[in-house]
């Protein structure tokens, strides 16, 4: 009984082992067949990988410029409140070397027209601000106001074409008057005949002549002397000491008669 067993273990053990080299050679030869088969389900999820991927990129892409945008703005205006706040801290300095009093003031509007060189301040009667009082930044005279209201102020500048400031050369003390052109960058001096010992570089200073500005504040350097043989006088060119087109800030001066007025 017990060989008739053994014998049927051997029969199945050949049979299985003979029906598995077939289904590994069923498989061998399958193998290429189910690739093929499998190939355009694996396209399509290639493609729509890539294409997914894409979008992804580009929302991706998208967004990182748009943090950009923003950064860029923010640095733009970091950039510029630290131009400001260095104008303010020089402004700021000039005003301890100052012997009268000041009251720092910021400008609100420029006067749109081309024939007007005024700007508008905010501060007022209410700050004790009067009609002539001097007005100057970190490097010069820039004009005086002409109208004040409760809490604001106008102001015409030195380059305007109908204004004129009595100054003097710092160098010699020779006198003359410092006449607006309209234009920023620009003064005359009229009238200063030939032999005037005035020359290119020269600083120009208020003189206090007249009672408007203090004594010594500067007005403008001399850029060029000019002599023509067909007129009387010379011809002067002065380029302003203060910053007529620029800064948003300015000093008012409280002059030691006239503080608390």
């Amino acid at each position: 009984m017990i060989g008739v067993f053994s014998l049927a273990i051997l029969i199945a053990d050949f049979k299985f082992s003979a029906f598995s080299g077939l289904r590994d050679a069923g498989a061998t030869v399958a193998a290429p067949f189910y690739w093929v088969s499998q190939q355009p389900r694996n396209l399509w999820h290639g493609i729509d990988t890539y294409f997914s991927s894409r979008e992804h990129l580009l929302e991706e892409n998208e967004r990182l410029h748009g943090e950009a945008r923003v950064l860029r703005g923010k640095l733009q205006k970091l950039v510029s409140l630290t131009a400001q706040n260095v104008r303010l801290k020089e402004l700021l300095s000039s005003s301890t070397v100052v012997e009268d009093s000041v009251l720092v003031a910021e400008t609100i509007s420029v006067s749109p027209s081309p024939f007007q060189h005024q700007i508008t301040i905010d501060k007022g009667t209410q700050d004790g601000l009067y009609i002539g009082q001097a007005v100057i930044d970190a490097y010069g005279l820039v004009g005086q106001v002409i109208e004040v209201n409760s809490g604001s102020a106008r102001v015409i500048l030195i380059s305007d074409s109908r204004h004129a400031i009595p100054v003097q050369v710092n160098r010699n003390g020779v006198r003359a008057i410092a006449e607006g052109t309209g234009r920023a960058d620009t003064l005359l001096l009229p009238n200063m005949v030939e032999t005037t010992d005035i020359k290119a570089g020269d600083l120009l200073v208020s003189s206090g002549l007249g009672q408007r500005f203090p004594v010594g504040y500067p007005v403008g350097v001399v850029e060029s002397v000019e002599s023509d043989p067909g007129q009387a006088f010379l011809n002067i060119v002065v380029r302003p000491s203060a910053k007529l087109d620029r800064g948003r800030y300015v000093l008012l001066v409280f002059a030691g008669e006239r503080e608390g007025r």
